[in-house]
């Protein structure tokens, strides 16, 4: 039964091994603090103070009448968290019924879901709780959302702050580095609070925060020096080190966040006054003619600029200050390309068929995605042996295909390790590679931590390499002082423990027979390989690699264990990053007979032994 209190519940909304980054989680939650002028009040003084408040009784009466609702407001104005608590006032949450709440980010998740837990005087994880992947606070008894279309009663409440309310009315009815000096030269004309948007991932964030640092020391004579917190922010920063941004800092001291656009939304820092936007935004982009996912750099939306700017000036006034003229912004498009327009859309079809949805290429998508994707996507999931010819969920690896919360191609790996008498190997790897920079490389010392890094390296590539570092963790006693004399992320480690036996668990529950390699890699290679069939590359004479289908030219990423050696005939990789080139990250030599016997029907012999 139901315990006899109203649930609120919060999720990440995302498709299965669909992310931005592959992020880290490592710490459970714990309070968030958050910058409040008006602290000294109660909690329900307070609550009414936000701009949302006097609009409480109009959006109740709407969502009595409507069975979807479309809200568009200014960021900070309560929509994710006071809308939902208007809902359990009103009595909305009875009889064990449960609100969910979508957040596109974990720590967006995690923080709304510990603010709304505080104002609600409840214990994270019972009335209020939240659900990411590989993380489940919430109470074991809280029911699903089911779709909209077979719950008259399910009431869905849309709200965004740079929403396109028109179209999905319409819906509903329906059915680089001079530029970071730049940025860089900004900040230091002002003291007080900013949060500066870096367009890349960790690696610029953490060169931004390094030439913070040296603009710091410069400006010791006016004080600045001792009184600067630099802080990084990105989806792959562990959870404790994300939640400083949240703190609250004295106030002679000088707070900035360097930050990837997981602070462009949903979440509010305090003390923000300036913002300085560079323009530019990693974005996650697939080209369905090559079946290359890459991470893309390009110019911000209208939508995202204005988004950026509302991070200044939460609580006092203050000022964005755009590193592009106006004649740039007004060149901009109004909004990002929606994501399932550029995303592969392997794991979203999947997750559909496996919702009973057979006819994919009539749904009644809000951004319908390009018909190439999804053809593609198709014959990937046909190749995989997620569908037969005629499209359907296979019975029984296409359905439990749908339950890993994982990519298709790993998946697939998983189901597959007990036929190649790996299963236990292969459990790690796949926990492994869901977690970002195992390695460490602190700036002082990059060369000791290189020189540490190559004990755990193998010929064979980078997916070996992982299980060397899993099982040498295990073998030390998960000691933390092993880790940082070996240079790596012990949180990170420790997370990848959290994520194998959740996999472990899902493996058991479909019967995979649990068995090892007893120490051949040659059937760790082939599992691999049966998944990541459609990953393949092969050396061309040129010293790069290209790819089997159509040809493209693909690079070894620098922190492969490969990158540097002699180069490997054939290889499968996880995913493609595109910087100044196509590179291939988490890479793995194979043998190409391996292709032809395990894919025959994606690879034709004589193609490959042609090439």
């Amino acid at each position: 039964p139901l315990p006899n209190y109203p649930l609120l519940f919060f999720w990440r909304l995302e498709g299965p091994g669909v992310s931005e980054e592959r992020e880290l989680s490592t710490e459970p939650s714990g309070p968030v603090l958050i910058y409040n002028p008006h602290s000294t009040l109660s909690v329900e003084k307070q609550r009414q103070k936000l701009p949302v408040f006097k609009h409480r009784n109009n959006i109740l009466y709407l969502v009595e009448s409507f069975q979807t609702v479309v809200i568009v407001g200014e960021t900070g104005c309560g929509k994710s968290t006071q809308i939902p608590q208007y809902l359990l006032e009103a009595g909305w949450a009875a009889e064990g019924k449960v609100i969910g709440v979508t957040q596109p980010r974990r720590v967006a998740a995690t923080s709304v879901a510990n603010r709304v837990a505080e104002e609600r005087g409840a214990l994270l994880g019972h009335e209020v709780g939240y659900t990411i992947r590989f993380d489940d606070c919430s109470d074991p008894h809280a029911t699903r959302i089911k779709i909209q279309r077979k719950r008259r009663d399910l009431r869905l409440i849309v709200a965004s702050a740079t929403l396109d309310a028109k179209v999905t009315q319409c819906f509903s009815v329906r059915e680089n580095r001079e530029r970071d000096e730049r940025c860089v030269q900004t900040f230091g004309l002002y003291c007080m609070c900013v949060l500066y948007m870096c367009f890349s991932v960790q690696e610029e964030v953490e060169k931004v925060v390094s030439m913070l640092q040296d603009q710091a020391r410069t400006l010791s004579r006016y004080g600045i020096k001792k009184h600067l917190r630099v802080l990084p922010m990105y989806a792959g920063l562990p959870y404790a080190e994300q939640m400083k941004v949240f703190e609250r800092l004295p106030p002679t001291v000088r707070k900035v966040v360097v930050a990837t656009n997981i602070a462009e939304t949903s979440i509010t820092i305090n003390g923000i006054v300036f913002v300085i936007d560079c323009a530019f935004v990693k974005l996650r982009a697939y080209n369905p003619r090559t079946a290359i996912e890459s991470l893309v750099v390009t110019p911000i939306s209208k939508a995202s600029a204005a988004q950026r700017a509302g991070r200044a000036g939460r609580n006092r006034p203050g000022k964005c200050f755009r590193l592009y003229t106006e004649e740039d912004f007004e060149k901009l498009p109004e909004s990002t390309v929606p994501e399932m327009q550029r995303s592969n859309l392997a794991p979203v079809i999947l997750q559909l068929k496996a919702l009973g949805i057979d006819n994919v290429l009539r749904f009644s998508f809000l951004s319908p995605p390009p018909a190439q994707s999804m053809v593609q996507a198709l014959e990937l999931l046909y190749a995989l042996g997620g569908l037969d010819q005629y499209g359907r969920l296979t019975e029984p690896m296409g359905i439990r295909m749908a339950e890993f919360p994982l990519s298709p191609m790993f998946a697939k790996m998983l189901l597959e390790s007990g036929n190649f008498g790996c299963s236990k190997e292969i459990v790690t790897i796949a926990a492994m590679m869901q977690i970002q920079n195992i390695f460490v490389f602190p700036s002082d010392q990059k060369k000791a931590a290189a020189r540490e890094h190559r004990k755990f390296a193998v010929a064979e590539g980078d997916h070996l390499t992982m299980l060397n570092v899993y099982e040498a963790f295990v073998k030390h006693q998960k000691s933390s002082q092993w880790c940082q004399e070996h240079f790596l992320n012990y949180k990170g480690l420790v997370r990848a423990m959290s994520v194998r036996e959740q996999l472990r668990r899902l493996l058991n529950k479909f019967k995979v027979p649990r068995t090892s390699s007893e120490g051949d890699p040659d059937v760790i290679l082939r599992c691999i390989v049966s998944g990541f069939f459609a990953n393949a590359a092969r050396l061309h004479h040129s010293g790069s690699y290209r790819t089997l289908r159509d040809d493209r030219e693909l690079h070894i990423h620098p922190n492969s264990v490969l990158y540097g050696e002699k180069p490997q005939k054939w290889v499968v990789f996880n995913e493609v990053v595109q910087t100044s080139k196509y590179f291939m990250r988490d890479v793995t030599a194979v043998e190409s007979a391996w292709l032809v016997e395990l894919a025959p029907h994606f690879y034709k012999q004589a193609k490959v032994r042609k090439r």
